[in-house]
């Protein structure tokens, strides 16, 4: 078939993600620089590199923020514990997390109020996890994989639920959750899927492509966890390689050696424009027959965080 590029569709920036980013944007013109970021607003390089040449200082704790500054919190979410920190700091805050992920952090408030033992999925570390755990941490209990499942504890197997990190593998998360209903037989599932739209959609396409390709080349940063995800998940669908690169500048000649046909995809915080620069390297490279293989459309939009819609609109912007 000679060489040819299948490119996911969808792929790249999710409603989530262009919603923080433009957050931020829209923040550094009504307010001007600088705009403090807690941790990164999206977790990809180009995006926060681009960002702070225009002025924006990424933090870790709010407590690196000077009293009285705009802090806008990252896509990710944050605990009320964060929350209260930033309004003893006298700290004006731009809510950026992604709606979907406030959607869990509902969840976890609402079974602590039922008062379930609640088995939380994902990866010991992320953001949104620790922000979500910290919605109620004397409820929560962080499940990473299938590992130490058997030697959960909980105080009443009648009462405990599941709930999981938006950015997951679908199988995997299946697994483990067929895995702790063995366990808990009794176990309650979340009102409604928690693994964000996007991450399902984006997994649906590259499922898709892997089985007929060489080469799978996933642009996103290495903690992007949906953006590893689709690496993993081009491997176990039949792509004979698959890399994450940040930039194209980072594809190596040996990946090349008997590849006819390269999967591309992004992840959900990845902006379109270094997919256009993948795309022209692998032309470069002889792969010019770009064909989109589309899993289904998107059409979601997010409205900005209320704080900034608020100023935004008293502006006349």
């Amino acid at each position: 078939m000679g060489k040819r590029v299948l490119l996911a569709a969808p792929r790249g920036y999710c409603a989530g993600v262009d919603r923080a980013v433009v957050a931020v944007e829209k923040a550094l013109d009504l307010y001007g620089a600088p705009i403090y970021v807690r941790k990164q607003i999206v977790h990809n390089k180009h995006v926060v590199a681009t960002l702070e040449a225009r002025g924006v200082i990424f933090v870790d704790e709010t407590t690196d923020v000077p009293e009285g500054s705009t802090v806008v919190f990252s896509a990710h979410g944050v605990s009320p514990a964060v929350h209260a920190e930033a309004a003893g700091r006298n700290l004006k805050t731009i809510d950026a997390t992604c709606p979907l992920v406030t959607k869990v952090h509902h969840e976890v408030k609402r079974f602590a109020q039922e008062d379930l033992d609640i088995l939380l999925i994902g990866h010991e570390g992320h953001e949104e996890v620790e922000g979500t755990a910290g919605e109620a941490p004397e409820h929560v209990q962080l499940v990473d994989g299938l590992a130490g499942i058997d030697s959960l504890q909980v105080r009443d197997e009648s009462k405990v639920a599941w709930l999981s990190q938006t950015t997951l593998s679908v199988d995997e998360t299946l697994q483990t959750v067929a895995a702790l209903k063995k366990r808990f037989p009794n176990l309650m599932d979340p009102p409604s899927d928690d693994i964000c739209y996007a991450t399902q959609n984006r997994q649906v396409a590259i499922k898709q492509i892997a089985p007929e390709a060489d080469l799978v080349l996933v642009v996103g940063s290495t903690n992007s966890s949906n953006s590893v995800r689709l690496v993993e998940v081009s491997k176990e669908y039949g792509a004979k390689a698959a890399y994450l690169i940040d930039y194209a500048a980072e594809v190596r000649d040996e990946w090349f050696d008997g590849v006819e046909t390269i999967g591309v995809s992004s992840g959900a915080s990845v902006p379109e424009i270094l997919v256009d620069d993948l795309l022209k390297e692998l032309e470069r490279r002889g792969f010019s027959d770009v064909q989109t293989v589309t899993a289904m459309e998107e059409h979601l939009l997010f409205a900005m965080p209320p704080e900034l819609r608020k100023d935004l609109k008293a502006a006349g912007k």
